[in-house]
């Protein structure tokens, strides 16, 4: 399916004649020729098809965790790794304007948004199957929500396009009036793909369905109802009730985790199954990237596994496989995202997200140990992303944008100390070999314990740095203090890369 998925990507960019012949610098980003085109189903699945690819750019898939971890105490850079790596490491905000990460995400998000953009005027109107044909829109409005609610995290207003750029003096709108008008695009984006998009039958790796664009809102609305509860700055000042931005978030939360008419995901009994990269279609991945070591161009294959695994003299070794005796072969790496030893020293004992998701030892096919944290091996890492069955650099590893784990702790948080709320997160716990939340928490208690278990769930794939930032902690991240910084207002946002503001007057 994901091999199928990049032939017709392919298709659509050779047959969307790109750029129309012109310098790059003459038109908008994802800008392609609408003449002769959306004509038949397989045109429209093409350019749906389109609006994914943009987020596998490695440009983008690379700043999920440079945005979402890098810059915590979960994760360090290499020692040689590149200045804008090392800035946002270190929130060295003097950089911040021209930082590269920055610049790319910021970019590639409004591709996605402008491809997005283009399907949601056409496709509606197409003479093809009326199944199909909101099938298709309603995954471009969950993409156009997806790029907004990412770039909202991080920069806090931005310029919204609701319609297809095709010139250069469409590039140049203004930024929303505040949050509560930037959150709106959002909200409104993501129920339009919920009344349109069916529950797929089973998981479609590089795709999104209902149960997506439910899970979505609720990490909205829950965004917002824990950045208001927790004092944050701008967000505090918006205009809803926490308490219903909560039970909003339970609710949609509650669509996928409480819902007998969802049966397409679930909890993964199989803590490492979840991570076996030969099952991108498992129940606990709603919305993955569609990376296949069969690709012919990094973002079609994925080097992700290279950047968490140091190296290690000797190229293939072996890794243990939970606590089986089966071993499996992996590729040596880059170092370029190294656990943080403090981190990696603040689990439970016991926990297995750590004692079999975080090697400290690798093996040789005989099974004798050739590398150990400490000492021959520099740091223990992460092996969330490993390909046993790797050619060369490519693999099929994959981002994990989003899990059924995730969405349980959402709707845990969201809802307080109901039964079901422990009943989720105890499971969690369970599977990864602890024992049961204390049982009759307060409301805040309770909530403050699944956002810590949200930190060990989710470790390495995201998530940290957003549940910092709505909970207003994160100046409290070492490197910020070894800034000055003390205040929240001041780590908030990102500032719009200068390759933006330079050329839209209108976002100085």
């Amino acid at each position: 399916m994901i091999a199928a998925m990049k032939n017709k990507i392919t298709a659509l960019i050779f047959a969307a004649i790109l750029f129309a012949g012109c310098s790059l610098e003459e038109y908008p980003y994802g800008f392609y020729s609408e003449r002769n085109y959306y004509k038949t189903t397989a045109d429209a699945e093409a350019a749906t098809l389109y609006i994914y690819d943009a987020i596998n750019y490695i440009e983008y898939s690379r700043a999920i965790v440079f945005l979402g971890g890098m810059n915590t105490d979960e994760l360090d850079p290499k020692g040689d790794a590149t200045p804008s790596t090392k800035d946002l490491d270190a929130w060295s905000q003097n950089n911040f304007r021209s930082n590269t990460t920055l610049g790319n995400f910021f970019k590639y998000s409004y591709i996605t948004i402008n491809r997005a953009n283009a399907v949601i005027k056409h496709v509606p109107s197409m003479n093809i199957d009326a199944g199909i044909r909101n099938r298709f829109t309603g995954e471009a409005y969950f993409m156009r929500a997806y790029s907004y609610f990412n770039l909202a995290r991080n920069f806090g207003r931005v310029p919204i396009h609701m319609s297809m750029v095709s010139r250069l003096e469409d590039t140049q709108a203004g930024l929303p009036e505040n949050l509560d008008e930037m959150w709106g695009y959002i909200i409104s984006d993501l129920e339009d793909a919920i009344e349109l998009l069916p529950y797929y039958a089973k998981p479609e790796p590089g795709r999104v369905d209902k149960a997506a664009a439910q899970a979505f809102l609720a990490k909205a609305y829950l965004y917002l109802a824990s950045a208001k509860a927790y004092g944050v700055p701008q967000y505090s000042e918006m205009s809803f009730s926490v308490d219903d931005y909560y039970a909003k978030a339970a609710q949609y939360a509650g669509e996928v985790v409480d819902n007998p008419e969802q049966k397409t995901y679930g909890f993964d009994p199989d803590l490492m199954h979840i991570y076996d990269v030969d099952y991108p279609d498992g129940p606990e991945h709603i919305f993955i990237m569609s990376m296949d070591r069969t690709g012919e161009t990094e973002g079609q294959y994925s080097k992700i596994s290279k950047m968490y695994i140091p190296y290690i003299s000797g190229g293939t070794v072996y890794l243990k496989q939970g606590d089986s005796d089966k071993m499996i072969a992996t590729h040596d790496g880059w170092s370029e995202y190294k656990t943080n030893i403090t981190f990696y020293n603040s689990y439970a004992a016991g926990d297995l997200r750590k004692d079999w998701l975080i090697c400290k030892e690798v093996y040789d096919a005989s099974g004798a140990v050739v590398a150990a944290y400490p000492g021959s091996l520099s740091y223990p890492f992460c092996r969330k992303y490993v390909d046993p069955g790797f050619n060369g650099d490519k693999t099929s590893t994959k981002p994990y944008l989003l899990r059924y784990s995730d969405v349980a702790l959402m709707y845990a948080e969201a809802a307080g100390p109901t039964a079901k709320a422990y009943e989720l997160v105890n499971y969690i716990r369970n599977r990864a070999g602890l024992g049961d939340l204390t049982p009759g928490l307060s409301v805040a208690d309770f909530r403050a314990a699944v956002i810590r278990e949200r930190v060990y769930e989710l470790a390495f794939e995201g998530n940290i740095t957003y549940d910092l930032r709505r909970t207003g902690r994160l100046h409290t991240v070492t490197a910020v203090q070894e800034q000055g910084i003390t205040e929240e207002a001041d780590v908030l946002f990102y500032p719009i890369p200068s390759i933006e503001t330079d050329l839209n007057p209108n976002i100085k």
